[in-house]
């Protein structure tokens, strides 16, 4: 996916599964059959394999789905996107119960297991595709955001400012059945062992009591 050996996982996977094409690109995501007091956040870093693994984990969400958002084209495909030929950034959506996890906690598990210094790039995966941002749902989002931003960049944790997109939510697509739960199903994908894996460890290494009882025993 990203790299050398990115590209060929690629080629592979169009190869043996399909192009994104042929299986008639992707679908809009719909937000008005939330469950009753369920909550909704969107975030984009980096590789959505890995950003999403790590907030399935979390205490308090009932799901995450991986998709393309921020940008301007309709029904973006995967081959599209992950080529730098749209404008839209890898994402998930989450979605919460805010009686159990709160916006604030979703964020601060958010900058803490990406790097959001990074201008469109994460680690070994380069284009403004796999940029950070945050897109928010309403006033009380955007504030949190701003906030948490404001308060990590006086803090001096990081040696650079950080570059995470603040911007409202507009369109969400759903990426391809394939992609979603990768993670999960592809355990042995070199990308997720050398990626993915860390970024999962660092959520449970900074949020042990954030982490779901089924993954706390999981290496």
């Amino acid at each position: 996916m990203q790299g050398v050996y990115s590209i060929m996982l690629s080629l592979i996977l169009n190869l043996s599964i399909g192009s994104c094409a042929s299986q008639g690109g992707t679908e809009l995501a719909v937000l008005n059959n939330l469950q009753d007091g369920e909550a909704i956040a969107t975030f984009a870093g980096g590789c959505f394999w890995c950003t999403e693994a790590v907030f399935e984990r979390v205490e308090g969400v009932n799901n995450v789905v991986s998709g393309y958002t921020g940008g301007k084209e309709e029904n973006p495909t995967y081959y599209q996107v992950s080529y730098g030929r749209t404008t839209h950034a890898e994402g998930i959506q989450i979605y919460y119960d805010p009686s159990v996890v709160t916006y604030q906690e979703l964020l601060d598990i958010f900058f803490a297991t990406h790097n959001p210094t990074e201008l469109n790039r994460q680690g070994p995966d380069v284009g403004s595709q796999y940029r950070t941002a945050v897109f928010y749902h309403n006033n009380d989002q955007k504030e949190a955001l701003e906030s948490t931003i404001a308060k990590l960049d006086k803090s001096g944790k990081y040696d650079k400012k950080i570059v995470t997109e603040v911007k409202p939510y507009e369109k969400f697509w759903l990426a391809e059945d394939y992609h979603q739960d990768y993670y999960e199903l592809n355990p042995g994908n070199p990308y997720i062992i050398n990626v993915a894996i860390p970024k999962v460890k660092k959520l449970k290494k900074y949020f042990p009591e954030k982490v779901k009882a089924k993954y706390r025993a999981e290496r």
